[in-house]
């Protein structure tokens, strides 16, 4: 996305507030919460059950599945799966849904179109 013919415009803090307000970062914004905070939520209520059922169930997480494997020793290892299964939702997610948006911010950022702002792209 970068145009190697000029170097990137720096904006201003005035322009910095200008996106910041604008339709396009608030949609960002949504986005991001919208998967961020069910998300977040989501993982917790998971890992507060955890530290919950280890806590006050403990005949149900000393019961044996297979051997010396055990409940407990499942969901803590299922907790591993969770995070890695989080981490890999938000990569694809931010991926398909936040760079894209991102990206177009930036251009418009650095490589400005209108001459009010074109005029600053050569300055350090």
């Amino acid at each position: 996305m970068t145009n190697p013919e000029r170097a990137p415009h720096v904006p201003t803090p005035e322009e910095f507030l200008s996106v910041q307000q604008s339709d396009e970062f608030q949609h960002l914004r949504r986005t991001f919460r919208g998967f961020a905070f069910p998300m977040t939520v989501a993982f917790m209520g998971w890992y507060v059950f955890y530290i919950v059922t280890a806590t006050f169930a403990v005949d149900f997480v000393s019961r044996p599945v297979y051997g010396a494997i055990n409940v407990g020793m499942i969901l803590g290892l299922a907790q591993f799966a969770t995070a890695g299964l989080v981490t890999w939702a938000y990569v694809r997610f931010a991926d398909n849904k936040l760079d894209p948006e991102t990206a177009t911010i930036r251009q418009e950022m650095e490589y400005p179109t209108t001459s009010t702002t074109a005029s600053h792209a050569g300055s350090p």
